[in-house]
C-alpha cells in the first residue's frame, strides 16, 4: 500500500487538533530516509546547507543549482514527510517573476512539493503570485537569517512593542496571501504564541518557545554534529564525538596493520558478496 503523503490539509488538521507537528532539516538521501522512517512530518532542505554541509560562512551564497541538487537528493528519499525547499537569498527578490520561476524549479526539477521564503507584507506577492501557480508556500518571520546584514547581527526579534505589532502584521499578511505554514525564528515566546492564536495556518517554532504549532531544528545541532552553541537548541545525541572516535580508531587500524584485516580480503576464486544497499558492486565503484 502506498504511503500517505503529509500535505497542507493534513498540517491544518493537526494544527485544529492540537497535534504538534514536527519537522526537521536536511541536505541529503541517507538523512532524509531517516527522518521521513522515524515519522517528521515535514524536512526542510534549508539554506541553512550553506552553513551546514557546504562551508559557507553564512546562508547568502548558497545558489539555486546547489539547493536544487539537495533538495532532489532529499526528495527521493521522503516518501511521507512533507518535502520544503528554502528559496536562497536572492531567488526570489528581485521581482514576483523570479520568484515565481525558481519556485517552479524547485517543484518541477528537484520534487519538492513546497517552497520557503522569508519576509512578510513585502514578500505576500511572491507568496501569492506562487501559490496561485499551485505550489504550496511556507512564510518565515522573525530571525530571518537572510537579513542578517540589516538586523546587524543574529539578534531576537520582535523584542519591542511597536516591531511585536509589525510581525503580527506580517504573519497576517502572508496568511492573507495564501501561505499554508510560517515559521517563527527568534523570537519571545510570548510573541510566538500571540502570532499561533491568531493565524488560523499552523506556526512552526525555532528558538520561538513552546506555544507554536510545532517544531523544527536544524537536523546537525540537535545531532551535536557541527559547532553548535545555540541556546534553543536541545542536542538529543554527540554524533560529531562519535564521528571522531572512529575516524580516529580507522587511522590507528590501518597505521598499525591492523585493517583491513583476513575478514576483509576476497579469496581467489570466491563470488564477490553482494552490495549493501548502495545500488553497487562492493568490489567495484
Amino acid at each position: 500500500m502506498a504511503t500517505k503523503k503529509v500535505g497542507t490539509r493534513t498540517l491544518a488538521a493537526m494544527k485544529a487538533r492540537g497535534e504538534k507537528i514536527v519537522a526537521l532539516t536536511a541536505y541529503d538521501h541517507p538523512s532524509a530516509r531517516i527522518l521521513d522512517a522515524c515519522g517528521v512530518d515535514i524536512v526542510l532542505v534549508g539554506d541553512s546547507a550553506a552553513n551546514v554541509v557546504l562551508g559557507y560562512d553564512s546562508t547568502l551564497p548558497v545558489t539555486m543549482e546547489e539547493m536544487l541538487v539537495l533538495v532532489a537528493a532529499v526528495a527521493r528519499g521522503a516518501q511521507r514527510a512533507m518535502v520544503v525547499a528554502d528559496l536562497p537569498f536572492m531567488s526570489y527578490q528581485v521581482s514576483t517573476a523570479q520568484a515565481l520561476e525558481n519556485a517552479g524549479r524547485f517543484v518541477k526539477t528537484a520534487g519538492a512539493e513546497a517552497v520557503k521564503l522569508e519576509g512578510g507584507r513585502r514578500s505576500s506577492p511572491a507568496v501569492e503570485a506562487i501559490v496561485a501557480a499551485g505550489i504550496p508556500v511556507m512564510g518565515h518571520l522573525g530571525l530571518t537569517p537572510q537579513s542578517h546584514l540589516a538586523f546587524g547581527g543574529f539578534r531576537v526579534q520582535g523584542r519591542e512593542e511597536a516591531a511585536a505589532d509589525a510581525l503580527v502584521d506580517d504573519a497576517l499578511a502572508l496568511e492573507a496571501a495564501g501561505a499554508f505554514a510560517v515559521v517563527l525564528e527568534g523570537m519571545p515566546w510570548t510573541l510566538a504564541q500571540r502570532i499561533s492564536e491568531r493565524l488560523r495556518i499552523p506556526t512552526i517554532g525555532i528558538g520561538a518557545g513552546e506555544r507554536c504549532d510545532g517544531q523544527i531544528l536544524v537536523l546537525h545541532d540537535m545531532l551535536g554534529y557541527g559547532e553548535g552553541g545555540l541556546t534553543f537548541v536541545k542536542r538529543f545525541a554527540e554524533i560529531e564525538r562519535d564521528v571522531s572516535g572512529a575516524v580516529t580508531r580507522y587511522c590507528e587500524d590501518v597505521r598499525a596493520g591492523r585493517f583491513p584485516a583476513e575478514e576483509h580480503r576476497f579469496a581467489p576464486g570466491n563470488p564477490k558478496p553482494r552490495a549493501r544497499g548502495r545500488g553497487r558492486d562492493e568490489a567495484g565503484g
